[in-house]
C-alpha cells in the first residue's frame, strides 16, 4: 500500500480507483507552499493539477516519491529535470481536456466577435446599449491557428461551420498534413498578416513565451482579435493591451494569464476585451478523464508499470 497525497480537487471516482488499488489517499486542498513541503514527506505519489507548483524543493522533500501525476494537459507547473535526476515518473492526461478547450475557445471567439460579456454586464446594470455593442460576423473571416495539435485540429473543425477560412502555423507539422485538413499552412508573420482572428494553441516553452508580442501584433492585420486558451505567457499582455489602445487590435479573449491566478492586469477594463479564469478544461466531463486517467496511471507507476502516455 502507498500514500498517495492528492493536493488539488480530482473526480471522486479517481479517488475511488487509487482506494480500490488499496492505497491510502491523503487528500489537503488548498495547501501553502509549506504545508506542502510538509504534506509531502513519506508519500509515494503526488497528484496535483494546475495550481500547485512542483518544484525542486517539493521533490526533494518528497524522498519516498515515485510518480507526480498532473491531472491535466501541460507540465509546466513540474521541474521535469529535477524529477528526471530524482528518478521520479511524470505522467499526465494529455486528451482529458482537449475537446472542452477546444469548445471554450470558440465560445470566446464568438463572445469576443459579439460582445455578449460586455453587453450582458450592460444591461443587468440598466444600460440598453445596443449600438455600442454591434459586432462582426464570422463567416467569410480568416481564423490563424498557432499549434496545429489536437486542440487545434478540433476548433477548426468547429469554426468550419462557422464558414471561417483557416490558416495556421506548426512547425512540426507539413504542409502535406495540413493539406488534409483544409488548412494553408503559413508562417507566423504571414499567418498574423492575414488573420481577422488568432487563436493560439501553443505548448509554453522557452521558446514559445511572449510569442504573440509586440513584434507579432505590429505585424498583423489591423483590427485583429487574440484568443488564448492555452498557456499564459504565450501572449504578451502588455504588449497586447498597447495593440488594443492603439486600435492595432480590435479585441482580445484569454483565459489564461502568466502568473495565475492574477488579479490584476493591464487587459482588465479594455472594452474589447473577454476573460475567464482558466476555465478551458473547467468542464464534469473534462475532470472526470482526467481524474480517471491520472488515478490509472499512478497506480500503474505504483505497480511498477509503464503507461504510453507518460512523457
Amino acid at each position: 500500500m502507498a500514500r498517495v497525497l492528492v493536493a488539488e480537487r480530482i473526480a471522486p471516482s479517481a479517488l475511488d480507483l487509487l482506494r480500490e488499488a488499496g492505497h491510502d489517499v491523503d487528500v489537503r486542498l488548498g495547501a501553502s507552499p509549506a504545508d506542502l513541503l510538509e504534506a509531502v514527506a513519506g508519500a509515494q505519489a503526488l497528484i496535483i493539477r494546475s495550481a500547485t507548483r512542483v518544484t525542486t524543493e517539493v521533490l526533494e522533500a518528497g524522498r519516498d516519491l515515485v510518480v507526480v501525476g498532473r491531472a491535466g494537459v501541460g507540465l509546466d507547473n513540474v521541474d521535469l529535470a529535477a524529477a528526471a535526476r530524482l528518478g521520479v515518473t511524470v505522467v499526465n492526461a494529455p486528451l482529458s481536456n482537449v475537446l472542452s478547450a477546444a469548445e471554450h475557445t470558440v465560445a470566446l471567439i464568438l463572445a469576443q466577435a459579439r460582445n455578449i460579456p460586455q453587453a450582458h454586464a450592460a444591461l443587468v446594470a440598466g444600460r440598453w446599449e445596443r449600438a455600442r455593442w454591434e459586432g462582426i460576423e464570422l463567416a467569410g473571416k480568416t481564423l490563424g491557428i498557432v499549434g496545429l495539435g489536437q486542440v487545434g485540429r478540433l476548433v477548426a473543425e468547429r469554426t468550419a461551420a462557422f464558414e471561417m477560412l483557416t490558416v495556421a502555423h506548426d512547425p512540426y507539422v507539413t504542409v502535406e498534413q495540413a493539406r488534409e485538413l483544409g488548412i494553408d499552412l503559413v508562417d507566423l508573420p504571414d499567418l498574423m498578416a492575414r488573420s481577422d482572428f488568432v487563436t493560439v494553441h501553443a505548448a509554453r516553452t522557452p521558446e514559445t513565451v511572449g510569442l504573440i508580442g509586440a513584434e507579432m501584433l505590429a505585424a498583423a492585420k489591423p483590427g485583429v482579435r487574440i484568443v488564448n486558451v492555452a498557456r499564459g505567457g504565450l501572449v504578451d499582455e502588455g504588449a497586447l493591451a498597447e495593440a488594443l489602445r492603439s486600435g492595432q487590435a480590435a479585441g482580445a479573449a484569454l483565459d489564461v494569464f502568466e502568473g495565475e491566478p492574477i488579479e490584476e492586469s493591464p487587459l482588465f477594463g479594455l472594452p474589447g476585451v473577454v476573460v475567464t479564469p482558466h476555465l478551458g478544461a473547467s468542464t464534469t466531463e473534462a475532470q472526470q478523464r482526467a481524474g480517471v486517467t491520472i488515478a490509472e496511471q499512478v497506480n500503474a507507476a505504483l505497480g511498477g508499470r509503464s503507461e504510453p502516455s507518460a512523457p
